[in-house]
């Protein structure tokens, strides 16, 4: 039979372990909470009514779960009583399946030249559709060099012309634009209807 104040060791430590080996923490758990009166919700959902911090604690230790504040900035604090690791585990899980949804768009870089060829044209449209087709977004390059860069007009009808040969697939995101000695435009897949 244990004593009195071997119990309330056991408790104590009992409590300061739950708080250390949880990380990343960023509601108020068990001893970290302060306040006279606390609306308090039982690990069932029921509510248990208005009650002081250490009458909330000591019904969350009669239980072996944790107090946690879920509403600082309510009138009274709402604490829950729970069991606060699987909590976060649970909370973890739901983030994951979140990433795991979630899509990541890639910009595809095509370069073109002031005078490219027809083939190589239809090289780097393949490249693009393909790009597209995959959901990524596609920035379409030129690079002016020497004196290229004097007939900007030049770059902006093969700007239009891939534009326009990939307008099934992509709708033009970014005009073509002069910045320094490139010109850029950006293109993003059509929606799915």
């Amino acid at each position: 039979m244990l004593t009195a104040d071997e119990v309330y060791r056991l408790r104590f430590f009992n409590r300061l372990w739950r708080c250390l080996t949880i990380s990343k923490k960023e509601l108020y758990i068990n001893d970290e909470i302060r306040g006279k009166e606390l609306r308090i919700i039982d690990a069932d959902g029921s509510q248990l009514g208005i009650m002081s911090a250490q009458q909330a604690l000591s019904h969350a230790e009669e239980q072996n779960l944790d107090l946690v504040m879920i509403s600082p900035n309510a009138k009274p604090p709402v604490c829950k009583i729970m069991d606060y690791g699987k909590y976060r585990f649970e909370q973890a899980r739901r983030e994951k399946e979140k990433r795991k949804n979630q899509k990541v768009v890639d910009i595809k870089e095509v370069r073109l030249s002031v005078n490219i060829d027809t083939h190589d044209f239809n090289t780097k449209l393949n490249h693009a559709v393909r790009f597209l087709q995959n959901g990524d977004k596609v920035k379409v390059s030129i690079r002016f060099r020497g004196r290229e860069v004097s007939h900007p007009e030049v770059g902006a009808e093969v700007m239009k012309r891939f534009a326009d040969a990939c307008n099934e697939t992509a709708i033009v995101e970014k005009q073509p634009k002069l910045e320094g000695r490139s010109m850029l435009m950006f293109l993003a897949p059509k929606p799915i209807k």
